[in-house]
Order: C-alpha cells, then structure tokens, then sequence
C-alpha cells in the first residue's frame, strides 16, 4: 500500500476532501478549505464545469488537485465512492436526488466510510416545496428578507453581486458545518449529512435585525433604519471627482470627529434628530461635492471619523492598509485574496494555482491508494 501524503500547510492539514465539481457556492467552500490546508481532491466531469472562465483563471480552484471521472460511465460512481472510502469530507452541490441518482450519495459513501462528513451545498436545501427547483443567487436571497432591506426605498433592491447568497450564506455556512461535523466525527467515529442551504444561511446572517424589528427598533422597509442607508452618517456620498466615500460615524465621539473635519460643526444635535436627517444628508452631500476622492481621503487619514474611499477591485490591493497586511497576493500572475482567517501557529498560503481539469489524477491515485483512478488499471467496458 502506498503512504499517504497529503501536501499543504494550515490547521487543515492532514484532511482529505472530496469536491464533486459544480459551480459557485461549492467550489468557494472546498478552496476555503483547501486555503486552510486540506489536501482537495476536485472530481471534474469530462469537458469541465461549462463556466466561460479559462481554468487557469479559476482562482477558486486553487490549492486543489483535480481528476476527472464520468459518473455516468459504468466505473465513475466506484471511482468517486473509492476516493470517498479515503477521506474525511465529500462536498458536492447538486439539485437534491442528483447524487442519489449518480450512485455517490450519501448512504454508499457511509457505506464505506461510516466517518465521512458529506456535506450538501444547495440554495433552497434538501427538503421544503422549492427544493427540485433551479435558482440562483438573488433568487435565494429575495424570499428571506435580506434582498428586501437593501437600498433607497423608492428604488428597486440593487444586485449585491453573489456576494451575500452564494458566499456569506452559504459557502461559509457549510465550511462551519463541515467542520462542526468533523469535530464530531472525530470524537465518535460517525459521520453525518450537513445540509447547507443559502435560503438558511442568509436568514441566519440577519438574527439581529430580527431581534431588533422584534423590539420595535428596526422599521421593515428600505432606507428608514440606522444601518440600511436610512441613516445620514451610515452610507456613501459621491465626491467631486465622481467617485465616493463611506461613512460610518454612528457614535457620538466619531460622529462629532466626522462633522469637525468635513466642516459642518452646527449639525452635532442632527444626530439624535431624525427630523433633520434630510437636511443633515444635504449638508453632508454638498462638502462631500467639493473635494475629490483623494482628497477627502487625506483629510480623513489617521482619524477616528470612521470614513473610508470607496475602492474598486482593482484599486483594492494598493490600499495601504491592505497592502501592508498583504490581504491581497499575487501567484503565477494572477492578482487574488490571500487566505483568511490568519492562524499563529499553522500560517496559511497560497500553494498552488487553479487545477486543470485531470491533471493530477496519477499523483492522487497514488497519494489516496485509489488505483482505479488511472485509465491502466481500469477493467474495459
């Protein structure tokens, strides 16, 4: 038998993911627990996922190796539950029935391998009278509420990329519940179904919002509320240059720090007054026109007023705060987010680049102990 390796660094090191390839949510999960060490084996299908991006471009693919297997070859499901005999996570992202129907779901992986975590990534869940059906992000988010609550209130809900669905509430949900079942795992030796579903993730991301509509301190709609753009001295205003700046000045000692460098001291009793937000948004809004982003950026530097430019993506990486932390990285040429979180004592990188489809099928039949990976040992059909 072969001795395992599993290459990387990170707290994660020394567990083994199965990612059966799909696109969004799942792909982000497995790379954040690949950033994090994991050794992620990404099972493509033959021709690959159908996304318009090159894969040498697909960052959320890096630090992965990746095989391609045909689950709907005679084989495929053997290969797929062979590596799953081996791991100690499977994540997968299709429709609910998909992976039942393709022979890799659940009860054979258990079957095999009674510790695995099998964690089920989708964006209406497992069960309930939307589960069979397509959506995609801002689907997701509209029935929840949180799609709802954004934006100016005599506008419709702006687009808030895929950032909040997708992501927030559901890669980053089922990397917690990946990782609260394998502790579990761990401790027992039993494996279980981690069903994470957007629809539940971005309603658990608004718990306080509904303690507050709860205690009568949130108004349910658009632009009326302190954290929604309701509020003069939470939100953004455009400068002279045509670019923006936000702020964030909802304490009093911040709050009185911002109007002393913006030059409007006589609006200090505007804070509590909501009668005269509207006037104070106009007073806000007219020095914001007079100067440029930059400028307003050096007036505000070093200060407690809790403002800050409005970056774009490409501008990001140069912010001098951000480049000093090195939130940003750059590898094989490709500008990207460094890891997250950061860890003392198991620091995390980026290893590798975005894994082409295939490529590393012999090191991993080799490193997994999984022969029938490779095309020699595969009996003819």
């Amino acid at each position: 038998m072969a001795t395992a390796r599993t290459p990387g660094q990170g707290p994660l090191t020394g567990v083994r993911v199965v990612e059966l390839a799909g696109i969004g949510p799942g792909p982000f999960a497995a790379m954040l627990l690949a950033d994090l060490g994991a050794d992620v084996v990404r099972v493509d299908r033959p021709g690959g996922p159908g996304l318009a991006i090159d894969p040498a471009y697909d960052v959320t693919n890096r630090n992965k190796r990746s095989v391609v297997v045909d689950l709907k070859a005679p084989d495929g499901p053997d290969q797929v539950l062979d590596l799953a005999a081996r791991a100690d996570v499977l994540v997968e992202g299709y429709r609910p029935g998909v992976a039942e129907r393709l022979g890799v779901g659940p009860e054979p992986c258990h079957a095999r391998n009674p510790a695995l975590v099998y964690g089920r990534m989708t964006g209406w869940g497992q069960d309930g009278p939307l589960a069979d059906r397509a959506g995609h992000d801002i689907a997701y988010l509209a029935p929840t509420g949180a799609l709802g609550m954004i934006g100016r209130p005599d506008e419709p809900p702006p687009v808030p990329a895929n950032l909040l669905g997708d992501y927030a509430g559901g890669s980053l949900y089922l990397v917690v519940g990946v990782l609260a079942a394998l502790h579990h795992a761990r401790a027992t030796g039993t494996g279980q179904v981690v069903d994470a579903a957007i629809v539940d993730g971005v309603s658990h991301l608004a718990t306080m919002i509904h303690g507050m509509l709860a205690a009568g301190g949130w108004q349910d709609r658009r632009g009326a509320n302190l954290l929604d753009g309701g509020c003069p001295y939470y939100g953004t205003y455009e400068t002279a240059d045509g670019r923006y700046m936000a702020v964030g000045a909802l304490e009093p000692r911040f709050y009185a720090e911002f109007l002393a460098l913006l030059g409007i001291e006589d609006q200090a009793a505007a804070r509590k007054d909501v009668t005269r937000w509207s006037e104070l948004r106009e007073q806000v809004a007219a020095r914001f026109k007079t100067r440029t982003r930059d400028e307003w950026t050096a007036v505000f530097d070093g200060t407690d007023a809790c403002v800050a430019p409005v970056l774009s993506l490409r501008e990001a990486p140069h912010h001098p705060h951000l480049a000093a932390r090195g939130t940003f990285t750059d590898h094989g040429g490709i500008t990207q987010p460094a890891p997250a979180p950061r860890f003392s004592a198991t620091p995390t990188t980026v290893r590798t680049g975005p894994a082409r489809p295939g490529a590393d099928t012999a090191d991993v039949a080799r490193d997994w102990d999984v022969p029938g990976l490779l095309p020699s040992s595969r009996t003819p059909q």
